[in-house]
């Protein structure tokens, strides 16, 4: 087992939960605090509604596609192995992993857009401030408070995992005004290193899912230099293995690449910086946990080609187009006739701006892309999606 860091997070250092429990180890098992977070994400139903939401392609017909629930938990396999071998926490990272997209609403980047327009005049609305919402407010399966009641490690991880936050948007600001976050400082190790694990993650299973859908060739991804210099290792590593079966092969060549890419760089980054604790990394001033610059080179060269050949492929603008109409009709059908709601979010519909608007994109947020759809056309919407992969 790896020594652990003097820079790591500890449960016994962490800085509590907003409403203190006491100790129910004699009812709920011998879990330390971070260990009790990484479970109750798991058990929360918004993760829970993660299998049938977007990661790459809308509502997808095939078994084989990955939605926010597997790209979830891959980030998580990813994040444990590199907080092992920096002797960091590892339960408190793969906390982070779960729960990074568990805001998301239905339809991804589409449905996003769609709310954040219909928010506009009602401070907007942004998938990760939404993460912190669902976290600390609108999960209540516990009598004494509303939400999880994470650690303050967990929720600060979650709100700045991709650095400090000058300009927090309403429901981030919300949490930390109830909690505060200290949101103009860089976050634990273990947080930078679950938001590069999401990048190492989607970077390369969204070539997977890209092939497997068509809408990717792999004469289009040997044009990338990262991805044709990979091939030709693994190639040499298996001649005359057919092409399809080497897919694969390359794909966890290249996670493994920019893993120990990530753990070396870190590693120097972190001796060069003198930090010898988790408030030092804190107060670094800048990421320490990062790749070579060679690297990160490659992986945006690699995101580039993602945007240009899969994320903005005409089939997938058309779809989230499609997907916009959904999220944009619903909102539109329940602020003109709440009536349209579910009792239980109808009845609790406040009367005052913004309280109202927010409430109602709190109920469209939660939504699966296949409830969504169904929801929308029950208030009579037309639902044109592109038929699914």
């Amino acid at each position: 087992m790896t020594e652990r860091a003097p820079w790591a997070c500890t449960p016994d250092r962490s800085r509590g939960r907003l409403h203190p429990e006491g100790d129910a180890r004699d009812v709920r098992g011998p879990r330390d605090a971070f260990q009790r977070d990484r479970d109750r994400i798991i058990h929360s139903i918004s993760f829970r509604r993660l299998r049938h939401k977007t990661q790459v392609f809308m509502a997808p017909d095939g078994d084989h596609f990955r939605v926010r629930l597997t790209h979830s938990l891959e980030v998580a396999q990813i994040g444990r192995t590199i907080a092992r071998t920096l002797g960091l926490n590892e339960d408190l990272t793969e906390a982070l992993c779960l729960a990074h997209d568990i805001g998301h609403p239905p339809f991804g980047h589409a449905g996003e857009d769609a709310l954040q327009h219909a928010l506009t005049a009602h401070g907007g609305f942004d998938h990760n401030g939404n993460t912190l919402r669902l976290l600390t407010e609108l999960e209540r399966p516990y009598p004494a408070w509303d939400g999880l009641n994470l650690t303050w490690d967990t929720l600060e991880g979650l709100a700045k995992h991709n650095g400090p936050i000058a300009e927090p948007q309403w429901a981030l600001a919300r949490a930390d005004a109830a909690f505060d976050l200290e949101l103009n400082s860089w976050p634990s190790l273990e947080a930078q290193v679950a938001a590069l694990a999401d990048d190492i993650a989607y970077d390369n299973h969204d070539i997977d899912d890209g092939l497997r859908s068509g809408l990717l060739s792999f004469d289009q991804l040997l044009a990338v230099p990262m991805i044709e210099a990979g091939w030709r290792r693994v190639e040499a590593r298996f001649p005359g293995v057919s092409a399809k079966r080497l897919v694969g092969e390359l794909i966890r060549s290249q996670i493994g690449e920019m893993v120990n890419d990530l753990i070396a760089a870190t590693r120097e980054r972190v001796a060069a910086s003198g930090v010898e604790t988790v408030d030092d990394v804190r107060a670094a001033g800048r990421a320490l946990g990062q790749f070579s610059d060679e690297m990160r080179d490659a992986e945006r060269g690699l995101k580039r080609f993602m945007y240009a050949n899969l994320y903005h492929h005409p089939s997938q603008i058309a779809a989230g187009e499609a997907a916009h109409a959904v999220v944009a009709g619903l909102f539109e059908g329940y602020a003109a006739d709440p009536g349209l709601m579910p009792a239980e979010w109808r009845d609790a519909l406040p009367e005052a701006e913004p309280e109202r608007s927010r409430h109602i994109a709190d109920f469209i947020a939660g939504m699966t892309d296949r409830y969504a759809i169904r929801r929308f056309g029950e208030i009579g919407g037309k639902v044109d999606l592109p038929d699914a992969f």
